[in-house]
């Protein structure tokens, strides 16, 4: 299935999924019996499948909406938490040695993430504002995982059953904020916590089945920015499962529902990669949009950022 979370034409925002060519209501089709909310839904989805699942097989009666007269959300607009990680060697490799650095050896002993804003989660089509303090502007073309129940000290062979789903992640970095910050030995932080774009949708692992290849995915990755292909890698060519991932983030925590896990980015999925040469920094009225197989399209436009409160 697809879940979205969606602004109807009345502007009330409702979580729902898509069928067909429509956007369904889950509180609205289930009369009430299904919550308003993604998060809550995945929260208690065991005691809601049933329902989830005989409601999704045919067009329900109530709360159904023409897709293209509404508005796609973030499929959480308010995830738990955020964790990303820096799983891909590629990336990895070609980031660090664009500053003339190796890639260190621990890199290969743990998979490492870090937290990013959870508050500041962007959707499909959403304005990004490019923050003020910035001249180096970048995407990041990812693929994230939404956790479905409740862990702690997960093992490897038991994590795939803790993933509710997947979706696409866009990783904003403003790269001189975050240059200048990791040099002091922490962050990234206001290098990365002004917007992160997740969606389009949230697809349940079972979809993805058919790309399955060993513990991970065959899926092709593409990043365009007005049009012109920049980024191709492919989810398969990461070092990392999301398996090692989530044992990596629940040693001694417990995971929630509602918490997103972030790939990294892969080979080729940044400006920073590219180098200048390619493509410059991002800047206002550039449009950029991330394909992922079976997770479809990501797109944001950038602008200026607005003046906010003194």
């Amino acid at each position: 299935m697809k879940f979205i979370t969606f602004q109807k034409p009345s502007g009330e925002v409702a979580g729902g999924w898509i069928h067909d060519d429509y956007a369904i209501d889950m509180q609205e089709a289930s009369n009430g019996k299904l919550p308003s909310k993604m998060l809550e839904l995945i929260e208690n989805y065991d005691e809601y499948k049933d329902l989830v699942d005989s409601l999704s097989k045919a067009l329900p009666s109530t709360g159904v909406y023409q897709l293209d007269r509404v508005i796609l959300k973030a499929p959480l607009e308010r995830p738990t938490s955020v964790r990303d990680f820096y799983a891909f060697l590629d990336h990895v490799r070609t980031a660090r040695g664009r500053r003339g650095l190796d890639v260190v050896p621990e890199w290969y002993e743990i998979p490492v993430f870090y937290f990013s804003n959870h508050l500041a989660i962007k959707g499909p089509n959403q304005e990004i504002e490019k923050p003020q303090a910035t001249q180096r502007l970048d995407y990041e073309l990812e693929v994230a995982c939404i956790i479905g129940k409740e862990g702690k000290n997960i093992k490897v062979k038991d994590a795939h059953s803790y993933i509710f789903g997947f979706c696409i992640l866009n990783d904003w970095s403003a790269r001189d904020l975050q240059a200048q910050e990791v040099k002091v030995g922490l962050g990234p932080a206001k290098g990365k916590d002004f917007a992160t774009s997740l969606g389009p949708w949230l697809v349940t692992k079972d979809e993805l089945e058919q790309y399955r290849d060993g513990d991970n995915y065959n899926l092709e990755m593409t990043a365009t920015v007005n049009g012109k292909l920049l980024s191709k890698g492919n989810f398969k060519d990461i070092y990392y499962s999301f398996n090692e991932m989530i044992e990596r983030a629940s040693k001694g925590v417990s995971l929630y529902p509602g918490d997103v896990i972030g790939s990294g980015t892969v080979g080729t999925g940044c400006l920073l990669e590219l180098g200048q040469e390619v493509h410059r920094w991002l800047d206002s009225g550039d449009e950029v949009e991330l394909n992922v197989t079976g997770l479809g399209a990501l797109k944001n436009t950038i602008i200026n950022e607005k003046a906010g409160e003194c």
